[in-house]
């Protein structure tokens, strides 16, 4: 499908009952926290956050998850939440999850990510994976570092159960717009 913004974007839906969602922010979160960027990707507006360290709690409590770096934390509700009326509290929790992937002109990935949805449709957050045209400094690759694209084929072999797909590795660099 087309989004304003990034153009064309492949999805694969993933549960989102708390157990599942909290197994996952917990193996993103604690395993591949030096590698990912997250916050959010609206148009207009990109967060790309970077860890400072790794998270010194990773908690879960009526229904938040609470990811906590030590100078600062987050908040995601992704399960009950009691502390609201039913509806109010139905409206915060996740109610889409997903891995994606962007596609170029080209129709070979440019970028990998995970995105979690409230029930209401507000974005909650967007997990930018580890990026094999760009180094871990952020900056363009002068060549592709497949090894990039493990936490992305994790995540689809424990969450989907699909392997690695040779489309990942078809790319020939990031071009922005592209």
């Amino acid at each position: 499908m087309d989004e304003p913004g990034l153009g064309r974007v492949q999805c694969w839906p993933l549960p989102t009952d708390e157990d599942t969602l909290w197994l996952l922010l917990k193996e993103v979160f604690q395993q591949y926290w030096q590698d990912i960027h997250f916050g959010t990707l609206v148009p207009g507006a990109v967060w790309e956050i970077r860890a400072p360290n790794a998270p010194v709690k990773v908690s879960l409590l009526d229904g938040y998850a609470t990811v906590d770096f030590g100078a600062w934390h987050f908040h995601l509700c992704i399960g009950h939440f009691s502390g609201a009326s039913p509806q109010d509290a139905a409206q915060r929790r996740t109610g889409r999850a997903e891995l994606y992937r962007v596609l170029g002109r080209d129709g070979a990935p440019k970028s990998w990510g995970l995105r979690l949805f409230t029930v209401a449709g507000h974005q909650q957050m967007t997990v930018f994976l580890p990026n094999p045209f760009l180094g871990s400094d952020g900056r363009l690759a002068s060549a592709p570092d497949w090894s990039r694209l493990a936490a992305w084929d994790y995540l689809r072999e424990n969450y989907l159960a699909l392997p690695p797909d040779p489309l990942d590795r078809s790319g020939s660099g990031l071009v922005c717009g592209g």
